[in-house]
């Protein structure tokens, strides 16, 4: 073995890199919200699972607390980033998230994901012949 890590590092395509993208996602996104987070959703065109953020210093005004919410929520994504194909997603933290502890903002995500992967299922069943 040549004694080197595993890149863990979220890949480019799978995030949300340009303004046109992270506004399309503002703009036709679906909401969920709680103390922690609000994350916006939107199915993309046939691509895979893909992740923007918005940390605000409004919210967080240290940096090392903007950069651990960061991570948190990096890791999270990476951990149900199948289960969320097909979706851009933008998350944003609320003012609570910085005196959070770890275990409550990956709970917090974990809600989030869970409605993201409900709200995209189909609304109707399918229409039967008769």
């Amino acid at each position: 073995m040549s004694g080197e890590k595993p890149d863990h590092r979220l890949q480019r395509t799978s995030r949300l890199t340009d303004t046109g993208s992270f506004g399309r996602v503002f703009k036709e996104a679906r909401r969920s919200r709680d103390n922690m987070f609000t994350v916006l959703t939107t199915e993309n065109r046939g691509q895979g699972a893909r992740l923007g953020m918005a940390i605000s210093k409004k919210h967080c005004k240290r940096a090392t607390s903007r950069n651990r919410i960061k991570r948190i929520v990096r890791e999270s994504f990476r951990r149900h980033r199948a289960e969320l194909e097909g979706l851009d997603i933008v998350v944003m933290n609320q003012g609570g998230t910085h005196r959070a502890h770890n275990k409550s903002l990956f709970e917090s995500l974990e809600r989030h994901w869970i409605k993201s992967r409900v709200s995209r299922a189909p609304a109707v069943s399918p229409e039967r012949d008769r």
